[in-house]
């Protein structure tokens, strides 16, 4: 069973929702992502989705979007994100040869799914990345460019090989649209609370929780909620509603903050990781 499948059906059988940490591959530095995906599920993670740097993101904010270009101009190519994680899924002995399928007791366990640029797709083909993209142990993508009416070619291959594409639906997608993404949902949907780009919002929109019912009462594939959210309070009320909460960018910027304090950027996040994840558990 795909990583992200069981990792949920476990938490439905506890009554609890996902907790999904976002961060960015290579940003500050391959050391701290490394030690992040290691250290994610003690703090309380259960999915963790991993940016893959690239130069024109459509969805993300500026936060973000500054933490890409940080990582580009350090010249991180993408088969350095898949090497990244395939270290930190052997654990603290980065050349050991693993166990239990390439995984160390000390490595990451949790499901991994990047998200990636349909650019970065294209150029390596459909085929090619599904493959790349599971040796390197990542259970599922979200491709943020890339309509759901125009991925069938990408669809199939990741059937078949039980890789997770994980599609997008906004408050503004129609009816229709929806329907579509319903019929090719795997893994979990991703709902973006937000009309607009990713980043830290004071208060959530009033119609939310109304969205997110209508769309779970459609579908038994798992609902996630990201885009927006940074205070306790918030992943605790999306938690109650959704199987899943996803937080980024109030992530990333803690971790920007800690490296301007000189502190250390993978301490900020788990430790931001900690907080909300039992915020949204609670």
């Amino acid at each position: 069973m795909n990583r992200i499948d069981a990792r949920f059906a476990q938490l439905k059988e506890q009554g609890k929702a996902a907790f999904i940490p976002f961060f960015t591959a290579g940003d500050p530095d391959r050391e701290t992502t490394v030690r992040i995906l290691r250290g994610a599920e003690a703090a309380g993670a259960d999915v963790i989705e991993l940016g893959v740097p690239f130069s024109d993101p459509i969805a993300d904010g500026p936060t973000i979007q500054d933490s890409y270009h940080r990582t580009l101009q350090s010249g991180q190519t993408v088969e350095d994100v898949f090497d990244m994680l395939r270290q930190a899924r052997r654990g603290a002995g980065a050349e050991a040869p693993g166990r239990a399928g390439g995984m160390d007791a000390d490595g990451c366990r949790l499901p991994v799914v990047a998200m990636v640029s349909y650019s970065i797709v294209f150029r390596m083909g459909f085929e090619r990345f599904v493959a790349t993209a599971l040796a390197a142990s990542i259970d599922g993508a979200t491709i943020p460019d890339l309509p759901v009416d125009e991925a069938e070619g990408l669809f199939r291959p990741a059937e078949e090989r039980g890789f997770r594409l994980i599609c997008f639906v906004a408050p503004s997608t129609t009816g229709s649209r929806r329907a579509l993404v319903i019929r090719h949902a795997h893994g979990f949907i991703y709902y973006m609370s937000v009309r607009g780009i990713t980043g830290e919002r004071a208060a959530l929109p009033a119609d939310l929780f109304q969205n997110i019912r209508e769309l779970k009462a459609l579908t038994p594939v798992p609902v996630a909620v990201g885009f927006g959210i940074s205070r306790p309070e918030q992943a605790k009320a999306v938690a109650q509603a959704a199987d899943g909460v996803i937080i980024g960018s109030a992530i990333v910027k803690r971790m920007a903050e800690a490296r301007e304090r000189g502190e250390a950027a993978a301490d900020a996040a788990l430790a931001f990781i900690r907080r909300m994840s039992a915020a949204a558990k609670g």
